[in-house]
């Protein structure tokens, strides 16, 4: 079966079991390495990708749940010479220990400032909440979204 998905602006034609999880399609086949196998079970965040605007667990999203639908990754944010805004405040809050759930992160977060350029510090951690960060780095994670946010960091 093939399935149409856009993904970083670019349209795909998949051949795949379409019960294959995103994530799968996305690391395998596609090579957009970002975002991360966790824990498989939509409970740590680390792969999360934005679905048609709205934060998703790649892990847990079968391939035929796209179809026709628009994925980002954070390789469509922005790259390492050109990093978003987002990814840039990453890099100046020091927000990656291990780097692990970054990516997730990162997608997350621009979900929620794509959709609200300026949310409180209470939207933030509410929004945030579904991602795991391991190595307990989330008050620099939360100073870099309060930074592009125009928050107080």
């Amino acid at each position: 079966m093939t399935i149409k998905v856009t993904v970083n602006g670019k349209a795909h034609a998949l051949r795949a079991d379409p019960a294959t999880p995103l994530l799968y399609v996305l690391r395998n086949e596609l090579q957009l390495n970002g975002a991360k196998y966790g824990c498989g079970m939509g409970q740590c965040g680390a792969c999360t990708v934005i679905l048609d605007g709205e934060p998703a667990f790649s892990c847990l999203t079968p391939l035929a749940a796209v179809e026709g639908r628009t994925v980002r990754t954070v390789e469509g944010l922005g790259t390492a010479d050109r990093p978003s805004k987002l990814q840039a405040a990453f890099i100046r809050h020091q927000a990656a220990q291990c780097g692990y759930c970054i990516a997730g992160m990162i997608t997350r977060a621009q979900a929620l400032l794509d959709r609200h350029p300026h949310p409180t510090e209470q939207q933030i951690r509410a929004h945030m909440e579904p991602n795991l960060c391991r190595c307990g780095t989330h008050h620099r994670i939360l100073a870099a979204i309060q930074d592009v946010a125009g928050g107080a960091a």
